[in-house]
This record gives C-alpha cells, structure tokens and sequence, in this order.
C-alpha cells in the first residue's frame, strides 16, 4: 500500500539530555532537539494485519496537523520544529476516518458491543495510552506515561490502511444522520482536532458558565472548533483573535461573536471595549507564539472585571512564556495546559455534537489526494490561506 513517511536524521543538539523514556536513535520526547534534515517521501508498505484486539480501517479521510507540518519543517540549524514525542522513520497523518475491512475477534464496537464489522464508519484517537500507568489509572490517559502516538511515534494514516487497537476506536455512523457521501468520512477525521480543542476548553479549563465571555487567540483548527464548541457551550461573546483575514472569516462563520486583529489593534483594548470592561472568563491560547499574545492576555485579565479568569494553553511551542505572577495572585486567575484529546468522554461527545449540528466542516478549505499531501505539507510551513487541508482515499 501507498504511504507518506518522514524521515530524519538522529542528531542530538549539544545541549540535549536524553529522557529515562528516550530510545537513541530511535525516539525522543523532545523532537525538536534530536531530529535534523526531516523530508517526505511516498513509499509502498505492506498491509498490516490486525491482532484479536485490533481493527484494520481502510482510510477514506485524513486531515493535514500543524503538527505534521512542524514535523517535516527545518529550523535555521536543520532541526524539526515539533517539540514533542517523535520516533523516525514514521508514517504520518492522526486526523482520520474510513471503514473497517476487517478486525480481530476481540476487537469490540463500543457502538454495539460486539466485534467489529466491516463497512462500519470509524475514527480514531491517535493517542494511544497504555491503561495501566498511574496517570492512566487516574483518569488522566493523555499523560500516559507509556505513551505512542499515531503518525508521530508509530505509522499513522497517510496510508491507504491503518491498523488500531479497538479500544482507541470510536463508530462515526452517528453522523450519516447529518452528512452523506464523502463529508461522512471528512467530518469524521475533524473529530480528533475538534476533540484537542474540546480538551482544552472544556475539560482542562473547566468550560464556562453560559453567558460567560470567550477570547480564542489564534484561528487554526484547532482555535476555530474552540469557537464552535464554546459558541455551543453558551458564551455571550465568542472573541477571536486572528490576523489571516480567510481565517477571520471562518471564525465569524463557525460562530464567532467578533473578530480582533491583534497587527492592526491593540488586542486588550479591543477584548475590554468588546466585553464593555468585563474581560473574559476562558482565554485559549492557540498561536504557539507565547511572546507575542501573553501580554495582551494578562493585560486583559488585569483591567478587566472578571475574577478568577482561566487561560487554557493548547499550543506547542519551545518559547518561555512571559508570565507575570502578581496578574495571576491580584486576579486569582490560573494557567492550565492541555495536551491531546483522549479520556473524560471527548471523543463520544464531539462525534454527538457534530452529528446534531455543531457544524464544524466549514474548517476543511481544502481536499486532496493522497499524493499530494508532501507538497501540501510543504505549502503550509509558509502559506496560511488554507485552514484544514484534508487528504480523500
């Protein structure tokens, strides 16, 4: 079968310090101080064959992360721009639907409780935790510590199959009531992206009260389905913060109560004139550029009337963050960070949510082959025009 694999070479950084988790040469939980020269290649693999617990998917969609671009993109000195849990040469792509083909006798339809059949119309969590661990056990499997990841530290789903464990895979014939055709299989692979938002938002920041104020700094994917989600949640005011101007519109369109253009105004000003000196309850940081939003941010909270604002980072990035204590302790205002999408009944809840209205599908601007996800991949390390760009098999 055909694949899309990157590549890269095992070239520590001087001051890299291999974790107790690190496997040289191999994996590391800090890519982007290990991994030099990544680059795309499209190669043939055999088709994997499912265990008694595993379902094989014949992949029908498969969205392009900012995490994949990061992956395949080169700093200055040749390293890759992911920070996070890699292993190479992998298959990339996590943002997935399709239909089993075929699946172990153990391998049981949360939907049905029975094993799987083919034709059912899946998606997946492409975290994939161990159940076992301490923070598994306690109800935090986003923390495992014996995490792999689909398409960053094992094959993943630029493929024409993939082979997953039934326990990570989620029934998305609930949302045939909604979509038909092809937009099934793309709503689909939105769930996991939806889902990281979700996390973030909802179960990481506590969610909000309805009538609370929201304030989404940055309109990528994941920012955006933030807005759908606490739009949905009952937010009086939806406020995104986003320069791209396609991306500004989606934001308005997904539901988005105004827009700020953080290069033209200045983003405080506009969030306390927006809110009529409220502020906001639940503030994502979504960018990835730390430096340049955070001050805005605790000069919001700061002016602002609301008590006890919570600031949610789901953005990856190496940069410090410019925190400054006293905002937080005069404020009793909180960070909280937010990682991946699994536990707490996300997945189950965003696929409901998108199959009984939460329209999340506008996010995809862009549908491609399989063979042309390298260079789509390529395209976005410097074009934003796109906001989700999805491969159909």
């Amino acid at each position: 079968m055909k694949a899309v694999v990157l590549y890269a070479d095992w070239q520590p950084r001087k001051d890299f310090k291999p974790g107790s988790k690190d496997i040289e040469g191999k994996l590391t939980y800090l890519g982007s101080r290990a991994w030099r020269n990544p680059r795309l290649q499209i190669v043939e693999k055999d088709v994997p064959q499912p265990g008694p617990t595993e379902v094989l998917v014949k992949v029908r969609a498969c969205g392009i992360c900012g995490s994949d671009v990061h992956m395949a993109q080169a700093d200055e000195d040749g390293y890759i721009f992911y920070p996070g849990l890699t292993a190479f040469p992998c298959t990339l792509g996590h943002e997935f639907s399709g239909e089993v083909v075929e699946a172990g006798e153990n391998a049981i339809n949360k939907r049905t409780r029975r094993p799987y059949q083919p034709g059912e119309a899946v998606c997946s969590e492409e975290m994939l935790w161990c159940g076992s661990c301490r923070p598994c056990a306690d109800g935090h499997p986003n923390q495992c510590e014996a995490l792999q990841e689909l398409g960053f530290s094992c094959d993943g789903a630029f493929a024409e199959c993939i082979r997953v464990d039934a326990r990570y895979v989620w029934s998305i014939e609930e949302l045939r009531e909604r979509y038909s055709g092809n937009d099934v299989f793309v709503a689909g692979a939105l769930v996991e992206p939806t889902s990281v938002a979700y996390t973030a938002v909802i179960d990481c920041a506590g969610g909000i009260r309805p009538g609370d104020n929201v304030v989404i700094c940055g309109g990528g994917p994941i920012g955006l389905a933030a807005v759908a989600i606490m739009k949905r949640a009952g937010a009086a005011k939806v406020i995104l913060s986003e320069p791209a101007p396609r991306r500004a519109e989606l934001g308005r369109r997904i539901g988005a109560d105004h827009v700020i253009n953080p290069v033209e105004e200045d983003f405080a000003e506009a969030v306390l004139d927006l809110t009529k000196g409220v502020g906001a309850k639940l503030y994502l940081e979504a960018t990835g550029l730390p430096a340049r939003v955070w001050p805005g941010i605790e000069q919001a909270i700061w002016e602002g009337k609301t008590i006890e604002a919570t600031v949610s980072i789901v953005a990856r990035a190496d940069a410090k963050i410019p925190l400054t204590g006293e905002v937080f302790q005069v404020r009793r205002a909180r960070v909280v960070g937010s990682q991946g999408h699994s536990g707490h009944g996300t997945f189950p809840r965003v696929i409901s949510s998108i199959a009984s209205g939460m329209d999340v599908l506008p996010l995809v601007t862009k549908r491609i082959t399989l063979d042309e996800v390298p260079e789509n991949i390529i395209k976005l390390q410097t074009d934003r025009s796109e906001c989700k760009i999805t491969a159909l098999l």
